[in-house]
């Protein structure tokens, strides 16, 4: 029975599409916009449609050094930023947090620049929704 679960589990492993798009999100110390997009999305973010598909990687401004075949398009100056990569290679960047709902139409803006037949599709109903409280 284990051996079963063990090919299983294998199997799912070896046939799932791996998908080399990242979020990377430049944060400091002292950041109250960082705090803010840590509140209100970090908590869902891994478990969202977006978050599956572009898992978020954390790089401080000041200490963090960059892997050396990141293409970037430019200089990350602020904090926060978001850029969205795929296979090391820049698609887009979100500089600042506009707010939750604005974050995720952008993020999904982004998302969408990334040719079709290397991604998912985003199931719009999944979409995490902005709080009511906070509208």
């Amino acid at each position: 029975m284990l051996l079963r679960i063990v090919t299983f589990a294998l199997a799912l492993v070896i046939t799932a599409p791996a998908y080399a798009a990242e979020l990377l999100m430049f944060e400091e110390d002292g950041c109250v916009w960082c705090a803010r997009w840590n509140a209100e999305v970090a908590p869902g973010y891994a478990d969202s449609p977006q978050g599956r598909f572009a898992p978020l990687k954390r790089y401080d401004l000041r200490r963090d050094p960059l892997p050396d075949d990141l293409e970037l398009k430019g200089r990350v100056r602020y904090t926060p930023t978001f850029v969205l990569i795929d296979g090391n290679r820049e698609i887009g960047r979100i500089m600042g947090y506009p707010g939750e709902k604005p974050f995720w139409k952008l993020l999904d803006t982004l998302i969408a620049r990334i040719e079709p037949v290397d991604r998912p599709p985003l199931d719009s109903a999944a979409l995490p929704v902005a709080n009511p409280s906070n509208s």
